[in-house]
């Protein structure tokens, strides 16, 4: 623990930094120095510090998980392929496939834990600095004597104390700290599933929805958010609440970037298409694109053929006479120029059949 603590040292002073200037911009503002609302704002203050930093490669991140998504259904092809073929030659043949194929969406499987690996060294410190200070440990930098005896006496409504487990209160029988910790634990479950479902039920194209790849992950949808029951239990009130606010954060962020960068065919698409298309700002490209994928492009080029007036009279259409050296109707040609022998009869020079003379 010691090592984990020495390699996180250079994180646990930035954090202390951060968590200081916070704390001394709400006091100076007038609110209690050791009141538990200063100091959960200055801790949630560390994770907006930290999610603004980190919005590029958050939004790399929900790129990458699209973009596996979109390739399951080729990844499936390459499986298929090499399935049952367990020979070295096979298995490196696939491989290489599957890099190839990577390398054309752009993506790869870690790219979408990216965010969560710079995300967890800054959760820890946070958590070793809080953990010292609740211990009565001055930090390394700038968690002063006075700054940890603040947080220490610190708690929220005047009966939750910002440094106390779930299981400490159960045991003190602080029901308070239980009370907000269970709703505070049952809010990121719901939160993180919310967040987790805006991708799979918007943000999905209907092929990638039919891949077991998506059945899968619609499985884990369930599951993952349940991991929350753990850090509900194990970590102190004040950084339940910090995951919560991330949380949040991360809700927006997807909402946000869903809204205006979804993925093509998914319906989060077809809503900001008939957005764009209503408001007019659709190019004819955006157009073609549309078509393309919902299978409604119309074939280029074609147009109405002119009939014979007999034919046109029978369908109730106003005739119109074929131009010599233009081809005949479809129809008409397929009766064997039945039209055009008709129409020599009434006029003696029309010949629509596209047959003799």
């Amino acid at each position: 623990m010691d090592f984990i603590q020495t390699l996180l040292w250079p994180l646990r002073w930035l954090v202390e930094l951060v968590l200081m200037l916070w704390h001394q911009l709400f006091t100076f503002l007038g609110m209690d120095p050791a009141g538990g609302a200063t100091w959960l704002f200055a801790i949630i203050g560390i994770g907006g510090v930290g999610r603004s930093a980190r919005i590029a490669v958050t939004v790399r991140q929900i790129k990458a998980q699209r973009r596996m998504m979109d390739l399951a259904p080729e990844m499936k092809k390459i499986q298929a392929k090499y399935k049952g073929k367990t020979d070295q030659f096979s298995r490196e043949a696939m491989s290489r496939e599957t890099m190839a194929l990577y390398k054309k969406h752009g993506t790869n499987p870690f790219s979408s834990c990216l965010p969560i690996l710079i995300q967890m060294p800054v959760f820890f410190s946070l958590f070793y600095v809080l953990r010292h200070a609740s211990d009565g440990t001055t930090g390394i930098a700038f968690m002063t004597e006075s700054l940890t005896a603040s947080f220490n006496q610190a708690s929220l409504f005047g009966v939750a104390p910002l440094k106390m487990t779930f299981t400490q209160g159960w045991e003190s029988g602080n029901w308070a700290v239980v009370i907000l910790l269970g709703l505070n634990m049952i809010l990121m479950i719901a939160s993180q599933f919310f967040t987790q479902l805006q991708i799979m039920s918007k943000n999905v194209s209907d092929e990638t929805k039919n891949s077991p790849m998506y059945r899968q992950q619609k499985i884990m949808l369930y599951i993952i958010p349940f991991a929350f029951l753990f850090s509900g239990v194990a970590f102190p009130l004040a950084l339940n609440i910090y995951w919560f606010t991330s949380n949040l954060w991360t809700m927006g962020q997807q909402y946000i970037v869903i809204r205006n960068m979804p993925t093509p065919g998914s319906d989060a698409w077809r809503a900001r298409q008939a957005r764009l298309k209503a408001k007019g700002k659709l190019t004819d490209e955006e157009v073609s694109e549309i078509d393309r994928i919902e299978g409604t492009a119309s074939v280029q080029g074609q147009r109405q053929q002119p009939m014979s007036k007999k034919r046109a009279k029978k369908q109730g259409q106003p005739g119109s006479v074929q131009k010599p050296g233009e081809p005949g109707n479809q129809d008409d040609a397929g009766n064997g120029g039945a039209t055009g022998r008709d129409d020599e009869t009434g006029s003696g020079k029309t010949n629509n059949g596209g047959s003799g003379k």
